[in-house]
């Protein structure tokens, strides 16, 4: 693997960072910032400014648009962006490459403990190492790079047997703490099972509906999160999509159901039991396909891995206490 020869992605980040970055003082305003910069220079390679306070911190990030259209008059910490990703001076090549295809921007500043810059690693010290010679003629886009290092970061995780086994099963234990759980709810509410033999029947068509919706909802997730930035406006705009998608499918779920309880059964409170909690545990399932991938993107884990066996066990956990509960008040 062309990569894996130029690089060893268990050595630091900081090995391959540039220390020829520009940062700027927050407090500037725009004219003193661009006397800086002319005065200074940029280096060899410059994406984004950074601003940082009296003790050097890193406080934000100055879009080279604004800075070069904003009046001079203008703060910096006015135009500057305040949510700043970047890579822990302890990191490895490997950390940063996943960053990179999480979150797809060109450049990361790279902090020690003190949230000091230390160096900024560049998407173009990866660049030729991960993409072959394109044909002459052809440009290579953003979208190429993130596209290539995520298949060459998928090989690496996969080189090993054991290396895949420490990577994904962690995440398993979440599963197996899901079905302990839902092991003794079961146990829990025996005699309320043992009251209505009805909800036995139907108790695997609700975990089943529940892991369905709820690993749709989480692969539309994930499908968004490689073009967009997790922040609280974006989660409250997809939350609002997810619960009037979820509130539909809870309903339509829920009625078709108790249709078959009543059809085949005959049996009026346990239709309701099964269709009520049908519907209010494919909304909480949404929620979890939703909620689940969108943090663990927020806090830089993969969210492909992880997001799977986190939200299945959750749904499966909140589906049998909606159904049990709703069992227990109708048939005691």
């Amino acid at each position: 693997m062309k990569l894996s020869g130029a690089l060893d992605f268990n050595a630091p980040a900081l090995l391959y960072a540039r220390k020829d970055f520009p940062h700027l003082r927050v407090d500037d305003n725009v004219q003193t910032a661009l006397e800086k910069i002319r005065r200074e220079g940029v280096g060899e390679r410059v994406i984004y400014f950074y601003a940082v306070d009296d003790q050097q911190r890193l406080v934000g990030v100055v879009p080279t648009r604004r800075l070069l259209t904003a009046a001079p008059e203008t703060s910096l910490r006015e135009i500057m962006v305040p949510r700043v990703i970047a890579l822990p001076a302890k990191a490895t090549v490997l950390e940063a490459c996943e960053f990179f295809v999480l979150y797809k921007f060109l450049a990361f500043p790279v902090v020690d403990a003190n949230r000091r810059i230390v160096g900024v690693v560049d998407a173009d010290v990866f660049m030729e190492s991960v993409l072959e010679d394109p044909p002459e003629g052809e440009a290579v886009t953003r979208d190429d790079f993130f596209e290539a290092l995520g298949f060459h970061l998928a090989e690496v995780r996969d080189a090993s047997p054991w290396r895949a086994f420490r990577y994904r099963f962690p995440w398993l234990l979440a599963t197996i703490a899901g079905g302990t759980i839902c092991a003794v709810l079961a146990g829990a509410f025996e005699l309320t099972l043992a009251r209505s033999l009805v909800l036995a029947f139907f108790l695997t068509m609700v975990l089943g509906l529940n892991e369905s919706v709820s690993a749709q909802s989480m692969s539309v997730t994930i499908q968004s999160l490689r073009s967009a930035r997790v922040t609280f406006r974006w989660f409250l705009g997809a939350l609002r999509r997810e619960i009037a998608t979820a509130v539909l499918l809870g309903f339509a779920c829920g009625l078709l159901v108790s249709g078959i309880v009543w059809i085949w059964r005959h049996d009026l409170r346990g239709a309701f039991v099964i269709g009520g909690s049908i519907a209010l545990s494919l909304v909480t399932a949404c929620l979890f396909g939703l909620s689940v991938p969108s943090l663990l993107h927020r806090l830089k884990l993969d969210p492909k891995i992880a997001a799977g066996p986190i939200t299945l066990a959750l749904a499966d956990v909140f589906a049998l206490v909606l159904y049990f509960t709703a069992a227990w008040m109708v048939f005691g």
